[in-house]
């Protein structure tokens, strides 16, 4: 990738992050006056936007995000109240402009159809709701803004007095002069009274001034001061001097062709930047339409080539540790360097002592070898780590939209956003989270109606918290809607055959269900649920990456889904059991306990499935040797072990051979390297050298559930 690229693609991930700035303070934004502060943060972002995209030649970027820029403008002015139709308006065009990206990004064409839809409803606003005007409708908005900010002919002295730490902050003049030209006629003039001498000078700071002299006509003082809001105040000093006014003779003239040429606030900003040839090439092809091919690339393989944002003080951590190997290695290196002569002295029968000197340094600095290498692994994970919200900042748009969608009122409530996670979960984590929340909004929240009628406030509640728990993470989606009736799920499973009359289930088996591909308790399919292709989603993808996912609910007051994950998907604490002549890890987040055996607590059912009590409860025995084919296994029940392990609720006893030590494993792929494996979810290399299969335990109980003749006694 040459410089030019990545400068380009780093551009690309800054905006999407501007892009989320932007969607949550819109989401914050209140109707009525505006909040100057949450205005200001928007439009910066989007300003941010904008300035970017002209370094890379992206116009169609720069031409949408204007008309947005202006809208923003009038509201942090305080000519435009905050409504609930902007609102919406401009969150739509932050959906465009990330559409925008994404299509840059991957080198697509724009869609510029629906990109020219939004623009116009934003150039719709701006014209008092109405469509663009012609030059006799007299608008009085416009009337005021002409007031306001009047355009003007004639010559703009501008005075550039900037800090001496200007270029250090990123910003280059002759780019903002550039900027300037599009306006009208420039002209610079450099001022280098305060250029130091030779050997005082340093090339990183800034010495000179500037006149510009700016002509032409229609140019408004607004317009100008956008060119430098940047820098002014922050950077540089910027003294702007209007140009005289023009004589009264004059004045019948200017005002009879002001209304023609202003017919609009964000035609008139656009106008100059159409004017140049540059941007005519580059809009020509906005003529035709965009192919969508969005749904026929594949994705993922784009966002393994994306970077991570590490802070600061992760890095120092890691260059210490390493600084603290590199001292421990050299102590060992010596170590090796005094081995032959102690060796030496040893077998001449001298200095017996120093041997035992020797050997209890050596074991000193193994151990401290052992415990930088633990803490640089821990560093290492650590820069992986994420705060949750980045998962959870998703939300907010969803239960936005979803809520007007279904004419419902729902407060999101979200604790825990500071949770890390590893970068590549988060990302897997998004899509089950947003049909968790999009379901609780659906199926769960009631209308405000019946929340009424049931003595419930009309505004529901949907809480996502994060924590820690037992070495994993929790995420738990809890709303305090109408719950879940298994009833209901009962019958409709027995309508689509998923299950037959008589099955026999318990309240918390029928509530499963939900998760079965293609059910859904929706008595209508919509926009929003009634396909069945969501919680069966999630589950499969959250076992994807390791973990579970439950559901508890009550009648009446609410369903809570709580998902349960491993911090990372690169290390597993893990159990060794040896099973004939091969060794398998166990997950250790699945052992419940370990037992020897006792037959008389050993029932057959059918010669099928072996049951063994533990204490009040019947639990099913897995005899790995016959799941996994291993011949020289030891098959009496009482010469081995049996590891309850648990999944889902579900629990069963894994018959092992023996349990061996307990160690961390890094977990390779045999998707990626080999092929799939039933109830294997990789496999891992142990400090002999010798590589261990790690068990899925999941998969493991359902192939059993489905096999019950795999587990008979041999």
């Amino acid at each position: 990738m040459d410089m030019m690229e990545t400068f380009r693609q780093t551009y690309l991930e800054e905006s999407f992050e501007g892009l989320d700035i932007m969607e949550t303070g819109l989401l914050d934004l209140q109707p009525g006056t505006p909040d100057t502060e949450k205005v200001n943060e928007i439009f910066r972002a989007a300003h941010s936007i904008k300035g970017g995209s002209g370094t890379f030649g992206f116009n169609d970027i720069i031409d949408f995000t204007h008309v947005l820029e202006t809208l923003l403008d009038e509201m942090r002015d305080g000519r435009r109240d905050v409504t609930q139709e902007a609102t919406d308006v401009m969150l739509h065009a932050v959906d465009i402009l990330r559409d925008m990206m994404t299509a840059l990004q991957n080198h697509e064409e724009i869609d510029h159809d629906k990109a020219g839809e939004v623009q116009a409803q934003m150039e719709k606003l701006l014209n008092g709701g109405d469509a663009p005007a012609e030059a006799s409708s007299g608008d009085s908005a416009a009337a005021e803004q002409a007031v306001e900010a009047p355009a003007s002919g004639g010559d703009w002295k501008i005075e550039v007095i900037p800090e001496n730490t200007l270029l250090q902050t990123g910003n280059e003049p002759i780019r903002i002069f550039r900027e300037l030209e599009s306006l009208g006629d420039l002209s610079v003039e450099a001022d280098d009274s305060n250029v130091p001498e030779l050997e005082a000078f340093n090339p990183e700071e800034v010495y000179l001034r500037w006149h510009l002299t700016l002509s032409g006509d229609g140019i408004k003082e607004d317009d100008v001061r956008e060119v430098f809001e940047w820098i002014d105040g922050d950077g540089a000093e910027i003294q702007i001097t209007a140009p005289e006014p023009a004589s009264a003779q004059d004045k019948p003239a200017e005002s009879a062709a002001a209304p023609q040429a202003e017919p609009s606030a964000a035609e008139t900003k656009a106008q100059p930047r159409a004017e140049k040839p540059e941007a005519e090439a580059t809009s020509q092809p906005a003529a035709k339409p965009a192919p969508k091919k969005a749904a026929d690339k594949p994705v993922p393989a784009k966002k393994q080539e994306g970077s991570i944002r590490v802070d600061l003080s992760k890095i120092d951590q890691l260059v210490n540790l390493v600084g603290e190997l590199v001292i421990t290695q050299s102590m060992l290196s010596q170590f090796g360097e005094q081995a032959e002569q102690v060796d030496q002295e040893a077998q001449e029968g001298q200095a017996a002592s120093n041997r035992e000197e020797w050997v209890d340094k050596l074991k000193e600095g193994l151990t401290h070898l052992e415990r930088h290498t633990r803490d640089l692994q821990e560093s290492v994970m650590n820069i992986r780590m994420l705060p949750v919200s980045f998962a959870f900042n998703r939300m907010p748009r969803i239960v936005h939209d979803v809520s007007q969608k279904l004419g419902k009122k729902i407060d999101l409530v979200m604790e825990g956003e500071n949770t890390e996670l590893d970068k590549t979960m988060l990302e897997a984590l998004t899509d089950p989270l947003v049909h968790i929340v999009r379901n609780s909004i659906d199926h769960g929240v009631e209308s405000p109606e019946k929340r009424l009628e049931n003595g419930k406030p009309e505004t529901g509640m949907v809480k996502m918290a994060a924590f820690h728990q037992g070495g994993n993470i929790l995420i738990q989606i809890t709303d305090d809607g109408a719950g879940i009736n298994a009833d209901k799920v009962r019958q409709k499973a027995i309508e689509k055959g998923v299950i037959s009359e008589d099955d026999k289930l318990s309240d918390q088996e029928a509530v499963d269900l939900i998760f079965n591909a293609g059910f859904s308790t929706a008595d209508e399919i919509s926009d929003v649920s009634g396909r069945g292709v969501g919680m069966d989603v999630v589950r499969r993808n959250i076992r994807g990456l390791g973990g579970t996912v439950e559901v508890k609910t009550e009648l009446g007051k609410g369903s809570v889904f709580t998902i349960r994950l491993p911090l990372t998907l690169a290390i597993l604490d893990g159990q060794l059991a040896k099973v004939g002549s091969q060794n398998y890890v166990f997950p250790l987040i699945s052992i419940v306990e370990s037992i020897q055996v006792d037959k008389s607590l050993v029932k057959g059912i059918g010669g099928q499935t072996e049951l063994y009590k533990l204490r009040d409860q019947y639990i099913p025995v897995i005899r790995l040797h016959k799941l996994l084919g291993v011949s020289d296994a030891r098959t009496d029940l009482e010469q081995g072990l049996l590891v309850v392990v648990e999944d889902g609720g579900r629990r069963a006893g894994v018959f092992v051979d023996d349990l061996l030590g307990q160690q961390q494993v890094v977990i390779k792929s045999l998707d990626q390297n080999f092929m799939k494996i039933q109830s294997i979810a990789g496999a891992t290399i142990l400090g002999d050298g010798t590589v261990s299969l790690i068990l899925d335990i999941s998969e493991t109980l359902s192939y059993h559930k489905g096999s019950g003749s795999q587990n008979n006694a041999a």
